[in-house]
């Protein structure tokens, strides 16, 4: 059975400030804990995602965001405010189970994608580059 064949569905959903860390568990019994950072990251905004393959956008400096507030969304989503002022991404449950799934493939190759451009997860590194 592949994470396409299960319907995702969050049966709790818990934030912890002091780690940073949404704490989810689906109603199949998985669970996972997704920092704030990874969660910022892959918001499936339009403003992180763009609007088609190849248009996505590197967000850089974000390991210190926190989740400022979760707002349900009906019955199939939440809506995250991020203490950056990001509020435009809608995480379906779906979605939260595809990021669940994928954690590491996604981690590593967003790792991969700072390093090939030269940028940090720090919020207060600047990556400057210049020839003399």
């Amino acid at each position: 059975m592949t994470p396409a064949d299960v319907e995702a569905h969050v049966s709790r959903i818990h934030y912890s400030r002091k780690r940073r860390e949404l704490d989810i568990e689906f109603s199949d019994g998985v669970a996972a804990a997704l920092t704030a950072e990874f969660l910022r990251v892959f918001s499936p905004s339009a403003e992180v995602r763009g609007h088609g393959p190849g248009q996505e956008v590197l967000q850089t400096g974000k390991s210190a965001v926190q989740i400022k507030a979760i707002q349900p969304v009906g019955h199939y989503a939440v809506q995250l405010v991020f203490d950056d002022g990001h509020d435009s991404g809608l995480y379906s449950w779906s979605y939260l189970r595809e990021l669940t799934d994928k954690h590491a493939e996604l981690w590593r190759s967003y790792l991969r994608r700072l390093a090939a451009t030269g940028q940090s997860r720090d919020p207060d590194i600047q990556v400057l580059h210049f020839e003399p």
